[in-house]
């Protein structure tokens, strides 16, 4: 039986657990978590915007397009799906499973390659990142055999 990946992430923790067939429960495999994430906009970037020099006589400021917050979580997302692309590389798993609230749900498939998004076979727009491994076993037993 192949081994299954399960990520539960959010926007600042992420857990990779492995299931690795009938009755064998979840195995952490790897923990990250990303404290940028969780910091105010106000932490993430400089007090003003950026001075301009205009053509003109007037000066402008320019506005950052994206909040620092959302670049973060953006940022986390490419590492984790860094992540799954070196296990498939790797031939660690042979399905994915990703567990995410949906915002992050959309970054994580935004930022997955081809190959790997493939081998993703469930997605579960929940934010289970607070579960212990027995409720999660719960929350996933129509995804896994547990």
């Amino acid at each position: 039986m192949a081994i299954t990946w399960i990520l539960v992430a959010n926007a600042s923790l992420a857990r990779l657990y492995a299931n690795f067939g009938p009755k064998q429960g979840l195995q952490l495999v790897k923990e990250l978590v990303h404290p940028e994430s969780r910091m105010k906009n106000s932490e993430l970037s400089s007090d003003r915007a950026g001075q301009i020099q205009s053509n003109g006589s007037g000066h402008g400021a320019r506005e950052q397009q994206t909040p620092p917050k959302l670049n973060a979580a953006k940022n986390f997302a490419q590492m984790l799906a860094k992540e799954l692309y070196l296990g498939r590389s790797r031939n660690a798993f042979g399905r994915a499973i990703l567990v995410a609230p949906p915002a992050f749900m959309g970054m994580l498939n935004a930022t997955l390659d081809r190959p790997t998004a493939q081998m993703v076979t469930d997605r579960l727009e929940k934010d289970y990142t607070k579960s212990s491994e027995p409720d999660l076993c719960g929350r996933l037993e129509t995804c896994i055999i547990v």
